[in-house]
């Protein structure tokens, strides 16, 4: 039997929440309502959805609070979240993403919109998240305090290399595409192009120095790290523009 997505609309206007509903139901969701701010943590609490449809105007707590709580649990961090309201203004949508929302609707808004936004979230996954600390011949990473070391010396490394590393050491000794590093280490609903990961991996090999030689270029594969590079730790690597 084919999995209905389940879809907890948090709406205390029951003619919205029913019409929401409805629509979902015939287009092959699992609906469930919430009508505040309590009962939709319950119902978090009890099963996690595959989407949240979340009004900002709430009784009791606000959807824009409860999404920066869902946000900051562990547990619900992952779940994603639709913001539905009547304030249009840019200012708000803005409030309602840094807040932590996945999308926003204003209403009104056609059911056609609603499905089209919904199956677009559920189509998106996030980056891996690998937690803890890795470590990889003289190479060693830690997440938590966002250090790298190697052989007894610290690493200045950017955001986006830091997460490249990161990916890469978790899965050691892997050949590793171009498309299959944007889908892992940025988002595969993020619209870059591929040749942005050879530029990441130079500067990563930059930042990582007598290190650099760790991370291989495998000709008409992709990369990967490995603690037995071809290239002896220590010597210069090639940089190429595409790496």
């Amino acid at each position: 039997m084919k999995h209905q997505p389940s879809v907890l609309i948090v709406e205390d206007e029951p003619a919205i929440a029913e019409l929401i509903a409805v629509n979902l139901r015939h287009n092959g969701f699992a609906p469930t309502w919430a009508m505040d701010s309590a009962s939709a943590q319950r119902e978090l609490d009890a099963v996690l959805p595959d989407v949240v449809l979340l009004d900002w105007m709430l009784p009791g707590e606000s959807g824009l609070s409860l999404a920066r709580r869902w946000r900051a649990d562990a547990r619900t961090k992952g779940v994603p979240i639709i913001m539905l309201t009547a304030r249009g203004d840019e200012a708000d949508r803005v409030a309602g993403l840094d807040a932590g929302a996945d999308d926003y609707i204003a209403k009104p808004f056609s059911a056609k919109e609603m499905l089209a936004r919904i199956r677009a979230v559920l189509r998106r996954r996030a980056p891996e998240q690998v937690g803890g600390v890795v470590a990889v011949a003289g190479l060693s990473l830690d997440s938590s305090t966002y250090r790298v070391v190697f052989e007894g010396q610290m690493l200045k490394l950017g955001p986006t290399e830091f997460k490249l590393l990161q990916y890469l050491m978790s899965h050691a000794e892997r050949v590793h595409s171009r498309a299959s590093l944007l889908d892992k280490v940025w988002g595969d609903h993020v619209f870059i192009e591929e040749r942005t990961v050879d530029v990441h991996v130079k500067r990563l090999r930059e930042a990582l120095g007598d290190a650099g030689a760790m991370v291989e270029t495998v000709r008409g594969a992709g990369y990967r790290l490995t603690s037995r590079p071809a290239v002896p730790l220590g010597s210069p690597v090639p940089v190429r523009a595409h790496a």
